[in-house]
């Protein structure tokens, strides 16, 4: 049988998934402490549903269904049988109760739920992390779920991270240079540019940067800058930003600079941090917002 999608299900989620009173969800922007508190936030939910899970079994599925003290803005408690089924739901994945989703794949290929059950099979508690429809801004963004295992049902709450981490950045920036190795410049130079290329996910994206010109070659987020000449580029604080990236690459190879910059996402100016690389004649970059 074919994998389900996330993609072909996202329709349908929205479709079917209620709309429920909520207090604001923190804005992004807020950097790690938001990601802090929203695990500790999720476990509190978790052990709540545990707790009430080995009290009534599967009675408490209704009540994490539609039951208010089950939700905690835009976290919610969903529940697998250890055969792969959607036994509950609070949230957005409701629409895929009393379906097997063992062989679904996130948006990025990755068989989540199996994942999920095969670490619930060797352990009691875990976590996997993913890409999931978030239903406050209508996007699939990466998701941290936490997970127990109570007899043969694996209880669930997942919360959303609200940017990039720098493990994520740097793993980005590695593939962009072997793309540069393995089909050369222009080709790989294409896929950074190129919104479908694989080269941007929410607030990460590749630059490149020609260390003889200081011109734009390549730039995900914002396709205009590229062929302009960004040796006079200054960031809100007034730090010449591709000189001085230029010059840690001319000298290294590769380095780090912090500087501000547009988010994406947030569409805001925020504290940016860039891991760069010399290859093939030009810098390139990848950098992940800290507030």
């Amino acid at each position: 049988m074919k994998p389900a999608s996330l993609a072909s299900l996202c329709a349908v989620i929205l479709m079917v998934q209620p709309v429920l009173a909520a207090d604001p969800v923190p804005a992004y922007g807020q950097g790690p402490l938001v990601q802090r508190v929203d695990e500790s936030r999720s476990q509190r939910l978790l052990d709540k549903a545990v707790a009430r899970f080995r009290e009534v079994g599967d009675a408490a599925f209704d009540e994490f269904n539609r039951a208010p003290q089950f939700k905690d803005r835009e976290l919610y408690v969903y529940v697998l049988g250890m055969d792969g089924t959607m036994l509950a739901s609070g949230g957005t994945s409701v629409a895929l109760v009393g379906r097997n989703v063992a062989t679904m794949q996130d948006s990025a290929g990755k068989p989540f739920f199996r994942e999920m059950l095969d670490a619930a099979a060797k352990s009691d508690a875990g976590r996997v992390e993913y890409r999931w429809l978030n239903r406050e801004d209508k996007r699939e963004e990466h998701k941290v779920t936490l997970f127990r295992k109570v007899g043969e049902r694996v209880v669930a709450v997942g919360y959303y991270v609200p940017r990039a981490t720098p493990a994520q950045a740097k793993d980005l920036l590695e593939r962009a240079v072997a793309r540069v190795k393995e089909k050369g410049a222009q080709a790989a130079l294409e896929s950074f540019n190129a919104l479908n290329g694989g080269f941007m996910q929410d607030d990460l994206y590749v630059f490149a940067i020609d260390l003889d010109s200081q011109r734009f070659l390549a730039h995900g987020a914002m396709p205009k800058m590229v062929g302009t000449d960004g040796h006079e580029l200054r960031d809100a604080q007034g730090k010449a930003i591709v000189a001085d990236m230029v010059n840690i690459a001319s000298r290294k190879g590769a380095g780090e600079l912090d500087y501000t910059w547009r988010n994406p996402v947030t569409d805001k100016v925020e504290t940016k941090h860039s891991f760069i690389r010399k290859v093939d004649g030009m810098l390139v970059g990848v950098g992940y917002y800290t507030r």
